[in-house]
């Protein structure tokens, strides 16, 4: 530590040039900390597991040029087509689905007006064959009996709605029942008839996951066996193993063999949907990254650039502590404290930083909290980084014989 006191000297008389580099350091502390906790939120979000057969899935949208004069009667035909195509394990008929472009929210409440312990859930209305189809995994309960199920459309019309039974997702089920199972608990949702809870899937994610804001929303979703038509629905057909491309082949010609007067204006895989879905969250992901190596390379430089002046600057210096006596590794380690000084105070200013961003980010985007070991891992790199940077000038400064240093 005898180098401490002339170092802190030298840094005195170079005051611009060390605050420039502690500036930047600190910058660079504060927005890559940051931007990994960011680029760490989002690769969650692209492993989210939705629960669904997602490799098995093929989504269908049918368009009619006409008003069909029975859409309830064609729709079951049409899913009577689909079941029969080779290699369909099974076929429904949904409002929405995870990553698609309809999303549905209903209020649910404790009374017929929806005033008492009122919240919002998304709201999955299907067919039979539904949870089949989706690969949705029973926690609790039961699935919808066929009898169950109703025509989405006749209960829109009727003057008093009745849904007897819902399914609901494990995070409404602890809603409903903190304590305990929510099978046989009841709310209101349609008319002034509750409905009662006779299953619990784990895990079914809303339509829209991560997107969307309403009050007392935490993820809650429920299941409704609710067929629509095919004027405002969208088929998912579940293929075997292997079998997915040419079921999605075989599904729209069966589809278009129901009534030739449509058109299949949309067959996709589920994977294209989630690709489509989360193509602006790995964007985001390769541009934080791409901005943190980048600031990374920045600083290294700019403590590369600073390092090699200042062994030149300093010639004179080291050619004279090397006639005195000091030994290579001693002018090394001199320029690498040097560094780590610089270092530790950039990386100190830079956690204030990277905590007060932390802290706007939560306030102005609902973002969650910097987890505080960012702070020393962020810490550690930048040191490693600075001694790296400057080991190469470092290195020269002590090959240099003290002759030729003291000549120039």
């Amino acid at each position: 530590m005898r180098d401490l006191m002339p170092i802190l000297s030298t840094l005195r008389r170079h005051k611009t040039a060390a605050l420039l580099i502690v500036a930047e350091i600190a910058l660079t502390c504060a927005i890559v900390a940051n931007a990994l906790h960011l680029i760490a939120l989002r690769l969650d979000t692209l492993a989210l597991d939705t629960g669904l057969a997602e490799s098995e899935l093929v989504v269908l949208a049918v368009r009619a040029a006409t008003v069909s004069a029975n859409a309830e009667e064609t729709t079951l035909r049409d899913l009577k087509a689909l079941r029969a195509v080779p290699g369909v394990k099974a076929a429904t008929i949904v409002n929405q689905f995870p990553y698609g472009n309809n999303n549905s929210y209903s209020g649910v409440g404790q009374n017929p007006e929806r005033t008492v312990e009122r919240f919002s859930a998304n709201n999955y209305n299907g067919g039979e064959q539904m949870l089949a189809t989706m690969g949705l995994r029973l926690a609790e309960g039961r699935d919808f009996l066929p009898e169950e199920v109703q025509s989405a459309t006749i209960l829109d019309r009727a003057e008093e709605p009745v849904v007897p039974v819902v399914i609901v997702n494990r995070s409404m089920a602890k809603k409903l029942a903190p304590e305990g199972s929510a099978l046989g608990k009841t709310f209101y949702v349609y008319g002034t008839t509750p409905s009662r809870v006779i299953g619990v899937v784990d895990p079914l994610v809303q339509s829209n996951p991560g997107r969307a804001r309403f009050d007392g929303n935490e993820g809650h979703a429920m299941v409704f066996p609710l067929r629509p038509t095919f004027r405002g629905g969208t088929y998912l057909v579940r293929a075997a193993p292997g079998q997915r491309d040419a079921v999605l082949k075989a599904a729209t010609a069966a589809l278009e063999g129901v009534d030739p007067t449509r058109i299949v204006a949309s067959a996709k895989t589920f994977d294209e949907f989630r690709q489509a879905f989360y193509a602006q969250d790995r964007s985001m992901a390769w541009l934080l990254g791409g901005v943190s190596v980048a600031l990374l390379v920045v600083t290294a430089f700019g403590i590369v650039g600073l390092a090699s002046f200042w062994v030149e600057q300093r010639t004179r210096m080291i050619g004279t502590r090397r006639a005195l006596g000091a030994t290579a590794g001693q002018v090394l380690a001199y320029f690498r404290l040097e560094n780590f000084l610089l270092s530790s105070a950039g990386i100190v200013l830079g956690m204030a930083l990277a905590w007060g961003l932390s802290l706007l980010l939560m306030k102005q985007y609902e973002l969650p909290r910097l987890p505080l070991a960012y702070l020393p891992v962020g810490s550690l790199v930048l040191w490693a980084l600075g001694q790296i940077a400057v080991w190469a000038p470092a290195r020269r400064a002590a090959a240099l014989p003290p002759v030729a240093a003291l000549r120039s």
